[in-house]
């Protein structure tokens, strides 16, 4: 990986966690902004953002279920925002996801 100053891997990896808290703290606050729409925009969600802090937990040998990880990600229970936030999704977005969908 190429580096553009001088860090140490200490100071990369404080950047990058805040880089990530910044990032979920910018998904807590934009729950308008539906998970079907970062997956058609960006190819991914806050689903997928909590299944990839819980695979790392897991490779670093830390038991995390799938609950506890979308709770880090959502700053509630996963259930809880759904109920709170997430409008059903347009026959447009539907279409979008289908044709974006990587698992077809």
């Amino acid at each position: 990986m190429a580096q553009t100053t001088d860090m140490t891997d200490e100071q990369r990896i404080a950047f990058e966690a805040a880089a990530f808290r910044r990032l979920v703290a910018h998904l807590r606050d934009r729950h308008d902004v539906q998970n079907i729409d970062l997956m058609n925009l960006a190819g991914f969600c806050r689903n997928c953002l909590s299944n990839w802090y819980r695979e790392a937990a897991e490779e670093a040998g830390v038991p995390l279920d799938k609950e506890t990880s979308r709770e880090i990600v959502y700053g509630m229970p996963y259930e809880e925002w759904k109920s709170r936030h997430q409008a059903e999704a347009s026959d447009a977005q539907k279409a979008a996801f289908a044709d974006n969908n990587p698992h077809k």
